[in-house]
């Protein structure tokens, strides 16, 4: 791993963890494409890691006033707004959680070998992210504001989450697309989303930590991740103010098709 290519996939992860189009997939899709060796699931989790920070800077007020809220709700013994979405983000990052821990080794030796699998997953997924915010976008006369998001929803999310796993499903793609389909506003599942990543991160950076050697390729990474994801999460809030998510299903549509004709005919 040379500084060039350690700065080049912080970029790439900071861009693609915000925007639905799955960081995993592309972490492993262009190494594949440029014939670079590939990186380890440790440092790819430690460019995580550089997101994750990315978005505690952005969202720190956010994440302090639901973590004060939960902690006043458990000593006034009432019910506030913070408190109840600190507990459904709680809820929803259980299932990733607990597939994350469990298929760990299926999912590091089997399914990032296996290019074909990730640029389905990309191609697929890409299809139902166009689909399901065209559907929503027709079929609900008023859309939810995050404040509104109940357990049911948070729960559904969360499972939705889990199958981000799998390279090329994307963790903030499959999140989105499941708060769509639930007439959660863009807005609303965006923030929901970016919000939701801290703890799953936070967990799988923990699982990693000592597979991980701090070279200096690697804090160059995680600080261009975290430069870069700064500007992806600023750039996608508003983006979603007056776009859907078409040219993202769009983008990974090409790439999946550019994979599979280099996979078939090179």
């Amino acid at each position: 791993m040379t500084i060039f290519k350690a700065i080049i996939l912080g970029i790439i992860q900071g861009i693609a963890e915000f925007l639905p189009i799955s960081s995993s997939a592309h972490l492993i899709i262009f190494p594949y494409l440029f014939e670079w060796e590939e990186s380890s699931l440790a440092f790819d989790i430690a460019l995580h890691f550089g997101t994750m920070m990315a978005v505690l800077v952005i969202f720190f007020k956010d994440w302090w006033n639901l973590f004060i809220g939960a902690i006043k709700d458990i000593k006034t013994k009432k019910k506030s707004t913070n408190g109840k979405m600190f507990w459904y983000l709680v809820v929803a990052t259980i299932p990733a959680a607990l597939v994350g821990f469990f298929l760990d080794d299926i999912i590091e030796k089997v399914i990032r070998n296996n290019i074909w699998i990730i640029a389905t997953a990309l191609a697929v997924m890409g299809l139902l992210i166009f689909l399901g915010d065209k559907w929503a976008s027709h079929h609900y006369k008023k859309e939810k504001k995050f404040e509104d998001i109940t357990l049911k929803e948070s729960i559904i999310i969360g499972i939705s989450q889990a199958f981000a796993v799998i390279p090329g499903f994307s963790r903030s793609g499959t999140t989105i697309l499941a708060g769509r389909l639930q007439g959660i506003s863009k807005e609303a599942i965006t923030k929901f989303t970016f919000l939701l990543s801290v703890p799953v991160i936070c967990g799988a950076t923990i699982l990693k930590i000592t597979d991980l050697e701090l070279t200096k390729e690697v804090i160059i990474g995680i600080i261009s991740s975290f430069a870069m994801g700064v500007i992806a999460i600023k750039f996608l809030l508003n983006y979603i103010k007056k776009h859907d998510f078409s040219v993202f299903a769009f983008y990974r549509v090409i790439l999946a098709l550019i994979v599979f004709v280099k996979l078939i005919f090179f």
